[in-house]
Order: structure tokens, then sequence, then C-alpha cells
């Protein structure tokens, strides 16, 4: 016996501010849309809220799995003045659009988790609603909605600072080449999307080769399932500095890096964790990087004292910025190139590289440049209506 499957129309789940991102305690309420395209029986209409955080990889032929429940809601709901049938069913028919209204409040807060979706996992709040029809199948919709735990940087913990000092013997073919060294200071821990990590630094170098400071903020995913843990990193945002030869040092003083639009971390997860940290290194040729890992955590709730010390920076920076340009003046002639050392000759045949890679590959030397002068510039090219009074 063959059953002739009844055609809907439109079967969906709409919130009432679909924009809205939740968190504990909120409501999530919405409405459940039906229209049909011929007469059609509705025994029920169900309505379940689901909150889950999900781990699933393969491991060789073994197939890794783990799931928690975060959030389980279950209701049947009914149409608002709607005669119905002494099994409780209704009619519905075409042309009319019938809406089965839905509520429900999230857990209070430290009971969930922050959605997420990762490559090997993923944290997911929805709402799915069933339509159970006399001798038909079972239809079934699904809309997601967002959830954000808040994570408050300003807490005694996150305010205070990380610091750490790191030092690697560097070696060629198994003979000591002397060392490099850093030590590093961030301020606070805790960090929203846009807002800039200040770095203090040193870096020493003693070996014969040069190397580069580099500094860059790393997202850490870890997964476990079946008592089998799998890690998961990427490299977000980083900035550098400066070449540092052989004897030399470099130290930074209030360098930033911005933490650029990324998930605020998750820590209460048992299967799925999401940590950053930034790795302040030194990138050696022909050797393995010398890394300092600082922890981050990456909140909701940004620093207080943030847009005020941003205010101010701001404008010292157009005061100076103003002084600067009535302080300055034209020379009273240009540069002679005569005055000029043409001596380019270097204390070895090559140049250490400039331009270093993070590969093993990269090579250590380069030849040497050829410097070409141009002339003087000639008096006829200065805008002589370029004085103080008129910048």
């Amino acid at each position: 016996m063959v059953v002739m499957t009844k055609k809907m129309k439109n079967f969906e789940v709409v919130f009432s501010d679909p924009s809205k991102t939740y968190s504990s305690g909120d409501k999530v309420a919405g409405r459940i849309l039906v229209e049909v395209a011929e007469v059609t029986k509705v025994s029920a209409v169900r309505v379940i809220g689901i909150g889950c955080a999900k781990v699933e990889y393969a491991k060789g032929k073994q197939r890794c799995r783990e799931d928690i429940d975060y959030l389980r809601y279950e209701d049947t709901v009914t149409l608002d003045d709607q005669p119905t049938d002494a099994d409780g069913s209704v009619i519905l028919r075409p042309g009319k659009k019938y809406e089965y209204k839905f509520g429900f409040e999230l857990p209070q807060q430290g009971q969930l988790v922050s959605s997420y979706k990762g490559k090997f996992g993923s944290v997911q709040y929805y709402v799915k609603a069933f339509l159970e029809r006399p001798s038909q199948p079972l239809l079934e919709t699904r809309t997601n909605f967002e959830v954000v735990e808040p994570i408050d940087v300003n807490t005694p913990d996150l305010m205070s600072p990380a610091a750490g000092t790191k030092e690697k013997k560097v070696t060629c073919m198994f003979i000591s080449d002397g060392q490099v060294s850093l030590n590093a200071r961030i301020d606070r821990r805790g960090f929203c999307q846009g807002e800039e990590i200040t770095i203090d630094a040193d870096f020493e170098n003693s070996c014969s080769r040069i190397v580069v400071p580099k500094a860059a903020i790393i997202a850490k995913h870890t997964y476990q399932a079946n008592g089998r843990t799998k890690i998961f990193q990427q490299k977000l945002s980083s900035v550098r500095g400066n070449h540092i030869i052989s004897g030399m040092c470099e130290t930074w003083r209030g360098k930033t890096i911005r933490v650029p639009k990324i998930k605020p971390s998750i820590l209460a997860c048992n299967i799925i964790r999401v940590e950053y940290f930034l790795m302040i290194y030194i990138h050696i040729p022909g050797s393995n990087k010398l890394v300092l890992e600082l922890p981050l955590v990456i909140g909701t709730i940004p620093y207080s004292g943030c847009s005020s010390r941003t205010n101010s920076m701001s404008s010292q920076e157009g005061s100076s910025a103003n002084n600067s340009w009535v302080s300055l003046r034209l020379p009273e002639a240009p540069p002679s190139y005569c005055d000029v050392s043409r001596d380019c000759r270097m204390e070895s045949p090559t140049t250490p590289l400039l331009d270093d890679y993070d590969g093993s590959d990269s090579p250590l030397f380069m030849t040497a440049p050829q410097f070409q002068f141009c002339s003087p510039p000639a008096y006829t090219e200065v805008d002589e209506e370029c004085n103080g009074n008129a910048l």
C-alpha cells in the first residue's frame, strides 16, 4: 500500500528576534509557521530546545565520538482560538497562515557553554519542531540560535600581568655557536576582540647568525573523545621586530598586537577547550625557534580603562603632530653628495639575508647589493610656498 504524502507549503521555526545573541538566563521565544497546500489534519506540534557539545574525528580505523547536553526543553504547542477535535487534532486549510508560539528560559550562568564550530567538534543550540499527521510521515524543521557566555576581563585574575624568560644555545655541526635569549611581559591576561596587547620584551643575540624577534596570537583547540585527545593550533595575527645581528640586542617597549575578531575562550567544557596565548619567539635560521608562550583569555566584557586610555593617547598624538608641523622648516641648502662617503666596501664578501622565512630551508646569506646614488635635487624642484605658516 502506497501512502500519498500531503505537501506542506511552509513549515519553519522563526525567533522573535532572529539577530539576537543569547546568554544564560535569557528567554528564547518565537513561532512555528505552518502553511498547507491542501486540507491537512494535524495531530500535534511538538517543539524541543537543544544545546549540546559534540566531538567527532577518526583515529586510524577507530571513530572517536563524544557529546554532552547543556540544554533540553520539550513542549507540545497549540493554536490560539482554533477548534480542536476530541483527540486534540486540528484541521489546517490552504490559504491561511498558522502560528504556534513557544518560549523557554535558558539555564543560569555556569551551566552553558558559548556556541562554537571547530575542525573536530562544535557546540550548537537550536529549536526543532515536529509536525505529526495521521497516516503521514513525521515532518521536522530546525533553526539554530547563538549563545555567548559572558567573560569579564576586569576580574583580578585576568588583570594580573604575565611574564617569562627563555634562552637557547645554538649549535652548528655539534659545535657551540653562542645563544639567544628573550625576556617578555604583558600587563594583563584578559582581552576582548579589537583591543591591543602591549608587549615589553628584551632580545639578545650572541650567536653568529642574524635572528628576528616576532610575536603572534595563537588559538589552541583541544578535543577529547573516547579517552583520546586531539589538538589543533592556528596563528591568528602576528608582528615582527628588527633583525638582530650577532652581539646585538633588541628592545620592545610598548609594541602592540591587535586581537582580531575571534570567539571568546571556552574553558568550562569537558570535551572541547578553546584557549589562546601570546607566542613571543625568535626566528633562528637553520635552527628551531626560541619560543615563550604567555596565556591569554579572550572575553566578552572589555577592559574598563581601555576607552579612556585610547582617547588620551589619541589626543597626545594629535598634539605632538601639530607641534611637529609648526616647528617644520626647510633647510637652507640641499645636502651635497660630495660630503657623502662612497666607500661601499664590506667586511666580508657576503651580507646576511634580511628577509627571513619560517621554514628550515631559508638561506643564511645573499650577495651584497650595488648602491646607486641619484643626483641631488635642484632648488627649482622645491615648492617655495612651503613655509611654517602655510603648513
